[in-house]
């Protein structure tokens, strides 16, 4: 299978992008059908968000290592503020932080990813964002993309995020950018923005970006969690605030998802991208991704 070719296995007939169970009503099933993303209002309690605040205060201040994470920092501020919340914009990959991984684990998240899913879950891909605020280079744009171009396995329908806001996200601090309905058109090609300024290592976004397609801006409150699929085209904007913009989100699929051969795909030049960086940071002579 290609990247371009994505297909889902359509659920009684009606549903191509859930699955029957007794969570979602039929007018939310409907609505991700739709528009390819469904907003949960205070999914998340604040002790559980107030704990992963603190677990993430702990990393930016190396009072804690967490093996295998990537830990996204602006350099160009570490002069300035040391080791703390204000240079750190993200920690990725955050599977051996014990306490981090708990958002993966929670029964309320878990019910929902279900319905999209099915039951055998894993969670693939996990990222606790701090949007620094921003100026006006606009570092820590990331463009209009789709999930699906950094995800070699399929089918695309089995597999959700879950992003869970920290606190308040709103225009203003750089809320999320959904285009409503775009989950139903395939893979497109990625690659870095044309713009000036700084690019983010990896913030691949679309080529050929339709300027005209509807947009909505998600603002959410601290606890409401969102559920998107993979292909739904989606961005960030700048944070114009003196503040922080925190989420915690993971990517989940089915564990009956199937990993495919990206060569002759939009998705090879990323591959080829992830082995130089491997190639630099191991100084391996050879290596092979699978």
């Amino acid at each position: 299978p290609t990247s371009a070719q994505v297909s889902a296995v359509p659920q009684s007939g009606r549903f191509r992008y859930t699955l029957d169970n007794d969570v979602l009503t039929t007018e939310q099933r409907q609505f991700y059908e739709d528009n390819g993303y469904l907003l949960i209002k205070k999914l998340v309690s604040d002790e559980d968000i107030e704990r992963f605040r603190e677990e993430f205060m702990r990393i930016c201040k190396k009072e804690v290592n967490v093996p295998g994470a990537m830990i996204m920092k602006d350099e160009s501020l570490k002069s300035q503020y040391g080791q703390s919340e204000k240079v750190v914009n993200k920690v990725q990959d955050f599977q051996e932080d014990k306490e981090l991984f708990r958002y993966c684990t929670l029964p309320e998240v878990l019910r929902y990813v279900e319905c999209f899913t099915g039951p055998n879950i894993m969670a693939m891909h996990t990222m606790l964002i701090n949007k620094l605020p921003d100026s006006d280079k606009q570092t820590f744009l990331h463009p209009m993309h789709q999930d699906l171009h950094y995800f070699p396995f399929r089918p695309a329908s089995r597999i959700v995020c879950s992003w869970t806001a920290m606190e308040r996200a709103d225009q203003e601090n750089g809320c999320l950018v959904v285009q409503p309905g775009t989950h139903k058109e395939p893979l497109k090609p990625h690659g870095y923005p044309q713009w000036e300024g700084k690019v983010n290592k990896l913030f691949h976004g679309l080529l050929d970006e339709d300027e005209k397609s509807p947009r909505v801006h998600l603002v959410m409150e601290k606890g409401d969690t969102v559920f998107f699929h993979p292909l739904l085209i989606h961005g960030s904007g700048i944070n114009k605030t003196p503040g922080f913009r925190k989420s915690i989100s993971c990517h989940f699929a089915s564990s009956e998802c199937y990993y495919i051969d990206v060569k002759n795909t939009t998705q090879e030049h990323l591959e080829k991208e992830l082995v130089e960086m491997v190639h630099k940071k191991y100084n391996t002579t050879s290596m092979e991704l699978r």
